[in-house]
């Protein structure tokens, strides 16, 4: 996402631009900079993943149609678009009324030189606004159709070369004496759109493009007359242009096949008949029937039937899940057994689907490291090799050494070397397929920058409660001083029926199936990280973990030690205090998750060091850690959490892995948060990273996955590098001409590209060997 220019006037409306064709950050940049120099345009916002361009424009000064002409003079394809709903509109060249909810995010994008990736292809699956605020900003997948890519502008374009070029060819085997004329002929009829792009980008302002080099080196070669290779290095260009459309369309594809996975129609119930309607028209507070074998259209609660549903597309579980009364369901699972009635809970905009896509296109255009120290280099290197070809070209026949046609023509051959494009896509490509590989199997990632912490992880924190455990403790002992166990639950729910804590829950649910006798409680009030006070039955009750229970009142000698048999058996005690003496405690137990002593070991494997962070007592906590084959730091507040992550980082990054909720502090404090909430919206949206399937194996495929991902981009950096290195020494050498520089640079930007796709093909579940 590359942005520019300060926040939009009084006058200023937002509008929103779906652009087709671009293909890589330079693509934005070249726009970035044309459009910025406009009167009017303010916060230009262009993301090359959701093909989005967002502005703020004042059209007393510039029209809308001038932003069309503009993008459009420089390749690609705007359509303007209705801010809500995300679809194109009328006409946009006399379009003069208001246009809301184009929200820009500032992420600094450098432009790097201009790459031209014009292919012409319509993305069916088109799914968020220009740049949401948050994911429900997101728009459904759209119902465009989708060009063929022999349709597209540029194959076009590139077929007329191929039949220009052999004709030239044919015309100088049969007639020598004119081929000259003709392959010059053929030369300027195909770089003349690429050279009308090349200076429509210079009068804006972003004089260094591909195109630019590649019309002074077509034009160069003509007037020293080496018109085969002039004609020659155009087709190239045209055909690797091609080539590079369809790599970058189809790795930018991995998490758009998520919008393909919600139907299209869907069957909504009304009285005692059922009527077909298009997913994106259905309202929250609908009805839908979803049949044995549909995908279901929307999130939603199940109020009728009994089934199983597969939802892998969001967890990436396959087993699955069972789904009845009261059941939350996801849009593009899919419906088993029996026919479900579900209850439309989410709009289509805002459906689990439609947030993933959204946070994931958010995290492929927030830069790591590494590419932001790629873009920085290219401005530099850029400029760098046009002055290098300009000293090749001038500085040698001056000398001496040789000719001026000799030295001009490896001028210009190093012109089209010195082309950035594969340096500048090879980190964003393996991102994209690595974020798109991760959602896919219910890992969001959310950002180059995570990946490259996740990829230097050394340790790994853990919370107890619902991350390493079910979060799901029931009750095991009741132990009261007057023998009164059920009046002791009673009075323990009236006081936890405050609370959503897991342990609190587990009381509530104790008392009701014993049918304890319902007390209210009143004034009740939690004490961070100790417990719950309030009045129950006419007393002060204070309900909290033994060691606290002794600042609260009384214990006696025989409780206390209960409690402590209780601890060392692995249990959770909580001690009931009314009016300042302990009148009995709650054991509980919280098992281990069944995949979670795996996941520990496999990360152990992985070089990773496991922390178990809990507030319960260290005999609980012990007790579990042991079980799992982890270091344990028990007892500890809030507070304390984000101290001891202080402390692990003196040895490397830190991952802290929680429930998103309860575990905020700590995940704020490590170097990367990852929270793990069966896909609730604190586990999307507050975290670094989520994972939608609640398993502590996937915490050792995230590492996998973005380790992966470091070391395809290194290959992607050494292979743009290295054959930048090999073929300027051979060009300025004189071993290597025009048509070898072409395919050089598109050679690289294809294979980085390529490279970056193997991703799409990782397994992050795959065990380490």
């Amino acid at each position: 996402m590359t942005r520019s220019g300060p926040s939009g006037g009084g006058n200023a409306e937002a509008l929103v631009f779906r652009v087709e064709g671009m293909d890589c950050a330079s693509c934005a940049g070249t726009i970035t900079t044309a459009l910025g120099h406009l009167p009017g345009v303010s916060d230009v916002n262009v993301s090359v993943t959701r093909e989005r361009l967002a502005l703020s424009l004042d059209v007393a000064q510039t029209p809308v149609g001038s932003i069309e002409k503009a993008v459009r003079s420089l390749g690609f394809e705007p359509t303007l678009l209705d801010g809500k709903a995300g679809s194109p509109l009328p006409s946009a060249g006399n379009h003069e009324h208001e246009h809301g909810h184009a929200h820009t995010h500032a992420h600094d994008h450098a432009h790097g030189a201009a790459c031209d990736h014009d292919h012409g292809h319509d993305h069916a699956d088109d799914h968020a606004t220009a740049a949401p605020a948050s994911p429900a900003a997101s728009a459904p997948p759209s119902a465009r159709s989708e060009k063929r890519w022999w349709q597209s502008v540029k194959s076009r374009h590139a077929a007329l070369g191929v039949v220009l070029v052999a004709l030239a060819f044919a015309v100088e085997f049969i007639w020598p004496a004119s081929s000259r004329y003709v392959f010059s002929m053929a030369t300027l009829v195909l770089v003349a759109p690429i050279a009308k792009r090349a200076f429509a980008a210079a009068r804006m302002g972003a004089p260094f493009t591909i195109q630019m080099l590649m019309s002074i080196a077509s034009i160069g070669a003509l007037i020293i007359g080496a018109v085969e290779e002039a004609a020659v290095v155009v087709l190239l260009f045209l055909i690797g242009e091609v080539l590079e459309g369809l790599a970058a369309a189809r790795a930018r594809s991995g998490i758009k096949a998520l919008g393909s996975l919600i139907p299209r129609t869907a069957m909504v119930a009304e009285g005692n008949s059922l009527r077909e309607v298009a997913t994106d028209a259905l309202a929250i507070g609908q009805t839908v029937v979803c049949r044995p074998g549909d995908r279901i259209p929307a999130d939603g609660v199940v109020i009728a039937g009994v089934s199983s549903v597969d939802e892998s597309p969001m967890t990436g579980e396959s087993i699955p899940v069972a789904k009845q009364e009261g059941s939350n369901v996801f849009a593009g699972s899919i419906n088993h057994d029996a026919s479900l009635r579900i209850r439309v809970e989410r709009a289509p905009s805002d459906n689990t689907i439609a947030r993933i896509i959204a946070l994931v296109e958010d995290a492929q255009e927030a830069k790591a490291p590494t590419e932001r120290f790629i873009d920085r280099f290219s401005r530099v290197y850029m400029p760098a090799i046009v002055a290098l070809s300009a000293l090749v070209a001038i500085v040698p026949p001056l000398a001496g050494f040789g000719t001026w046609d000799e030295w001009i023509y490896r001028g210009l051959a190093l012109l089209l070397i010195g082309c950035p494009c594969a340096l500048v896509i090879s980190v964003p490509a393996a991102i994209a397929s690595g974020l798109s590989t991760g959602a896919r199997q219910g890992m969001l990632i959310k950002g180059g920058a995570v990946i490259e912490t996740l990829a230097q992880t050394k340790t790994i924190a853990f919370d107890k409660t619902g991350t390493l455990t079910l979060g799901k403790p029931r009750v095991t002992d009741v132990v009261a001083t007057d023998g009164d166990a059920a009046r002791l639950i009673a009075v323990a729910a009236a006081i936890e029926r405050e609370s959503s804590h897991p342990l609190a829950t587990a009381i509530v649910d104790h008392a009701a199936e014993l049918a304890a006798p319902f007390i209210a409680g009143e004034d009740i009030r939690a004490i961070a990280g100790r417990g719950m006070e309030g009045r129950a039955g006419g007393k002060a009750i204070f309900i909290g973990a033994p060691r606290f229970a002794g600042e609260a009142g009384s214990v006696s000698k025989e409780l206390a030690e209960a409690a402590a048999a209780l601890e060392s058996d692995g249990k959770t005690v909580a001690v009931i205090v009314a009016d300042g003496v302990a009148a009995g405690l709650i054991a509980m137990r919280d098992e281990p998750r069944p995949d979670a002593a795996a996941g520990i070991a496999e990360l152990s494997r992985l070089g990773i060091d496991s922390v178990m962070l809990t507030g319960d007592n260290a005999r609980t906590g012990n007790a579990i850690g042991k079980k799992l084959g982890m270091q344990v730091r028990a007892e500890l507040l809030p507070q304390n959490k984000v101290e001891e992550i202080r402390k692990l980082a003196a040895n490397g990054k830190v991952v802290m892995v929680g429930d998103g909720i309860n575990d905020a502090p700590a995940l704020a404090a490590a170097s990367a948060g990852v929270a793990i909430g069966s896909g609730t919206d604190v586990a999307m949206e507050t975290a670094d990273a989520a994972l939608m399937g609640s398993r502590i194996g996937d915490v050792a495929g995230m590492i996998r996955l973005s380790r992966a991902t470091m070391r395809n981009i290194h290959q992607n950096v050494a292979i743009a590098l290295g054959l930048k290195a090999v073929f300027l020494i051979t060009t300025v050498t004189g071993l290597s001409g025009l048509w070898i520089a072409v395919l050089a640079d598109t050679g690289a930007t294809v294979l980085v590209t390529m490279n970056a796709m193997r991703l799409l093909a990782f397994r992050p579940s795959k065990p380490a060997r």
